[in-house]
């Protein structure tokens, strides 16, 4: 755009230097006239682009263009040379005004182009009409087209401007939900962590405090031996399970047995602690399971047990492990004093202190695998828990 005005500027130029030579060839007597209006144009001119032309517009005022023509026109009254200046003219009358008064300006732009020779020399020829004609309507499209460029261009960059505003948000929103995925990412980690503390370190140091409380009140010194033994048995435990969680490590039942193995020496410990009977039932054909539905089911059997040991008081404990074709189901039946399920539900979350995070752990860790839990329980007829888990995840689109 810089090129076009440049190059506007020296056919100005130019048209006011042949204009002012051939006046001075063929008018004598009006010479020092047309140098005037020659000199005028030229300073009027370079006024107005230089003085008057705002930073980053190329618009000017209106007044500016009508001296301007003036002065041409006071040109034309000395010599009809300066028609050659008519074509700068018209340049400037097409991009400077609005479209319909810049075809007025033209015409009478045009009109003083084929009248002052006719005054200066009492006639005038068809090429003195058809020319300017010609050239007064190519140098007004051309400065229509000129500001229909300018307009593109402006748009363009508005356009520009706003596609790198839009990238700078969406950069700030693609930062902002990493941020929110980092942060939800923590938050699930440390539920994470939490599940597994409440599932081994605190079952483990719960079971420490009853063989505890056993070895103090009981007068018989195997018993309390015994519970000693028992208590340094669970800290050991406690230790490797910590120490795990600190890694985060996989499960250290898991790491050398399968599920069922697991289950069995859970099973074993459940009886030393509580002395309630236990059996285990396991379908024979089991298939191989992914380690996070190991853990799973690993985790909710011990939680389950572990709310057996401290409220049922129970006799006997029954755990099954069955394929029931598309999931793995864990079921934890108990013959224990049993509680209310509407009660519970509405004490949900409410004294975590005192325990209750037990079964809502249990349900959201089988739910992120797709998974759920069922409870049954009534008052006197003990509790039986039903855990499951798909073998296909939906989440991982297996």
């Amino acid at each position: 755009m810089s090129a076009l005005r440049w190059g506007q500027h020296l056919i100005t130029a130019v048209l006011l230097l042949v204009a002012l030579l051939r006046a001075a060839s063929t008018t004598a007597s009006s010479l020092w006239l047309a140098i005037a209006a020659a000199g005028l144009f030229a300073l009027w001119y370079l006024f107005g682009f230089v003085v008057l032309r705002s930073k980053g517009s190329t618009r000017l005022p209106g007044y500016w263009l009508a001296v301007l023509v003036a002065i041409w026109a006071l040109g034309m009254s000395a010599s009809p040379e300066f028609m050659w200046v008519a074509f700068s003219l018209w340049l400037l009358i097409g991009h400077q005004l609005a479209l319909g008064l810049s075809v007025v300006w033209c015409a009478a732009v045009y009109v003083l182009t084929v009248v002052a020779p006719f005054l200066h020399h009492g006639a005038t020829t068809v090429s003195g009409v058809v020319g300017p004609l010609v050239g007064g309507t190519f140098a007004w499209g051309i400065s229509r087209g000129y500001l229909q460029l300018e307009r593109d261009i402006a748009e363009r960059n508005e356009l520009v401007s706003s596609l790198l505003r839009a990238h700078q948000e969406m950069a700030d929103l693609q930062e902002e939900l990493a941020r929110s995925q980092h942060e939800a990412g923590a938050l699930a980690e440390r539920t994470r962590v939490a599940r597994e503390i409440h599932d081994t370190i605190a079952q483990q140091l719960s079971s420490i405090g009853l063989h505890a409380k056993a070895a103090l009140h009981t007068q018989q010194t195997g018993q309390a031996t015994n519970a000693l033994e028992r208590i340094e048995e669970l800290s050991g435990q406690g230790l490797s399970d910590l120490r795990r969680i600190i890694a985060a490590m996989s499960p250290s039942e898991l790491d050398s047995q399968a599920l069922a193995g697991a289950l069995r020496r859970m099973l074993e410990d459940f009886e030393k602690d509580c002395e309630v009977s236990s059996e285990l039932r396991v379908d024979v054909d089991l298939p191989v399971l992914d380690p996070g539905i190991q853990v799973a089911l690993l985790r909710t059997a011990q939680s389950a047990l572990a709310n057996v040991r401290r409220h049922a008081k129970a006799t006997r404990t029954v755990v099954s492990l069955a394929d029931t074709g598309d999931a793995i189901r864990l079921d934890i039946v108990d013959d224990g004093i049993g509680f209310s399920l509407k009660e519970w539900q509405s004490n949900v979350g409410k004294n975590l202190e005192s325990g209750g995070f037990g079964l809502p752990a249990m349900r959201q860790r089988l739910r992120e695998l797709g998974g759920g839990l069922d409870i049954e329980s009534t008052l006197g007829e003990g509790t039986a828990l039903s855990a499951y888990v798909p073998l296909k995840n939906p989440e991982a689109g297996n």
